[in-house]
């Protein structure tokens, strides 16, 4: 009965948090298919409407065709068209809904935590880490973002309110020696996750990749195989400017799973379809909220519900 009531409140959460999206369609929905039949033009406005909740035009061209294959020239109510439109979006997120996982035969299994500034990267791993530790794992936080001490400031609180060590350097200091030394302490204390913050500043493109790409050298030279994972952090409320950053980001570090943060008070929650109908990369989780439990795993079919505004579980 708890895990009921759990999900019901995280389902709750994920509504609510989309609410300016999914509201945005619903009511689009309402007022294109009140009364008129499913033609060349009503299919047209769909996708128009997709589009501006930020699926993207190819994603919002296919899912509209899809929804008038069988109901082409007949009136329909818009309940059964968000119900189509949920559908369609779950199909395109079960494939990429994928649960983070440490591989336990890592010691450490290494993270590498990139993102734009303001992503909420450092908060990201800060709840992965108060996870990892309830669930009885060793975890060491390296404090990369180097260049904002209010970065390391913040890693430093979620490392004592979750028992983590945390390595830092001075501000300014190398971010690739930093790793360095956070992966030697990780092995020689035989902690099972290690996640490395980094710095986000995409307007000094090359500088930036540069930096990644050093740093990414010399975690190589402790473990070949290293970073074991790449998780790409998003920011919901920068739209179709996600859509680059997975392109800029996957270029340099491999990308392997993303991260999805402040889907909540933003109308382009839309932006994760278009995403994984782009890229196909894992969804590893979503945050919805500034609390400690407001990461979670991402769940497809909650999620598009949600987001077509279609009633609740």
């Amino acid at each position: 009965m708890s895990e009921t009531k759990e999900k019901k409140s995280w389902f709750g959460k994920l509504r609510d948090g989309l609410k300016r999206s999914s509201s945005a369609i619903s009511s689009g929905i309402t007022d294109i298919f009140t009364k008129r039949k499913l033609d060349d033009d009503v299919i047209e406005e769909l996708e128009e409407l997709l589009i501006s909740g930020d699926l993207g035009v190819t994603t919002a061209a296919r899912i509209a065709a899809n929804i008038a294959k069988t109901r082409y020239d007949k009136e329909i109510a818009p309940e059964e068209i968000r119900a189509a439109l949920a559908d369609e979006v779950a199909a395109i997120l079960d494939p990429v809904a994928i649960p983070f996982t440490l591989d336990e035969s890592r010691k450490p299994h290494v993270a590498l935590i990139v993102g734009v500034n303001g992503s909420g990267k450092t908060t990201t791993i800060g709840k992965f880490a108060k996870q990892y530790r309830a669930a009885g794992k060793k975890v060491v936080l390296a404090a990369g973002d180097t260049f904002r001490a209010a970065a390391v400031e913040q890693l430093q609180v979620w490392g004592q309110r979750t028992g983590c060590d945390v390595v830092t350097t001075k501000v300014g200091g190398d971010a690739a020696g930093l790793a360095y030394s956070a992966m030697e302490k990780a092995k020689a204390d035989g902690a099972d996750l290690l996640l490395i913050d980094t710095a986000g500043r995409l307007q000094n493109k090359s500088d930036l990749m540069a930096e990644l790409e050093k740093v990414l050298r010399v975690i190589k030279k402790l473990d070949p195989d290293a970073p074991h994972s790449c998780l790409l952090v998003l920011d919901a409320t920068t739209g179709q400017n996600a859509l680059n950053q997975v392109e800029i980001f996957g270029k340099v570090c491999n990308v392997t799973g993303l991260v999805m943060t402040k889907l909540d008070g933003t109308a382009r929650g839309g932006v994760l379809v278009a995403i994984a109908d782009r890229f196909g990369l894992p969804v590893h989780a979503i945050g919805v909220g500034e609390g400690e439990d407001d990461l979670q795993p991402f769940a497809a079919r909650d999620f598009a519900r949600a987001l077509s505004g279609v009633g609740s579980l």
